[in-house]
């Protein structure tokens, strides 16, 4: 049995900074996924070891607030644990911190996949060497994030190859990068990402093109847009965002 926390430090490279000399949304949400895939193959249940029992893990909610984000050369660290095992879904937890202090926390919740049918299979059967630590980073119990009801912004995206994971579909990350850029151009300069929240719906793979749709709503909080990702060859809905943006101070 291996500890129910993982800790995991990632040091900010200048290739992953924006012209503020800060790291952007998408790398630091990789270095959060990548904290997690360590962890599970500490115990056996990454993505390779599914593999050879035909199945693979998808990520189906994603829920990540913000206090700061970290400059080039500052050292990430992470703590990661699985919080909940239930019928169909494990959930997992993150600490983000640096010498400074908190960055964010952020919850996810994960479904394991029979690549042969696609569908969910029980996790517990496959995650026996892992301890639970039932406290919550963030507190959410992912109900279903609302849909868009009009379009204040409307792209289309290719699918690249680059896009595309060991699972052979579109990256986790890659909505989100594609949900951002709809965002106005006076938000992405005036403002960072305060909280993102993430519901993966659907598959896309290379090739296909990434409708993605974005409508601002009213809050007195700052600026907040709830997002749709669709394919756009039958709009086929793969991904509902809701992202709320804080001031930046540079």
């Amino acid at each position: 049995m291996i500890d129910a926390v993982h800790e995991k430090s990632f040091a900010v490279r200048s290739v992953d900074i924006d012209g503020d000399g800060v790291i952007k949304t998408v790398p630091l949400l990789n270095y959060i996924l990548e904290s997690a895939g360590e962890h599970a193959a500490l115990g056996g249940a990454d993505v390779t070891d599914l593999f050879k029992k035909g199945l693979t893990w998808v990520l189906s909610r994603f829920h990540i607030e913000i206090t700061r984000f970290p400059k080039w050369g500052e050292t990430v660290r992470i703590r990661t644990w699985p919080s909940a095992c239930a019928a169909l879904f494990a959930v997992r937890e993150f600490e983000v911190t640096c010498e400074r202090g908190p960055l964010a926390v952020a919850t996810s919740s994960w479904i394991i996949v029979d690549l042969k049918t696609r569908r969910p299979v029980r996790p517990a059967e496959h995650l026996t060497g892992f301890s639970m630590l039932s406290t919550r980073a963030l507190l959410d119990d992912f109900a279903p994030l609302p849909t868009p009801t009009r379009e204040d912004v409307a792209r289309e995206f290719p699918v690249f190859f680059s896009d595309i994971d060991v699972n052979r579909h579109v990256t986790a990350t890659v909505y989100v990068h594609r949900a951002l850029e709809t965002v106005p151009e006076q938000i992405l300069v005036g403002f960072r990402p305060a909280g993102i929240e993430v519901n993966f719906r659907g598959e896309a793979f290379y090739g296909d093109g990434l409708l993605s749709r974005a409508t601002r709503i009213e809050s007195a909080d700052g600026p907040v847009f709830c997002h749709r990702l669709s394919r756009a060859a039958d709009d086929k809905e793969l991904t509902l965002l809701r992202t709320s943006w804080i001031r930046s101070t540079r």
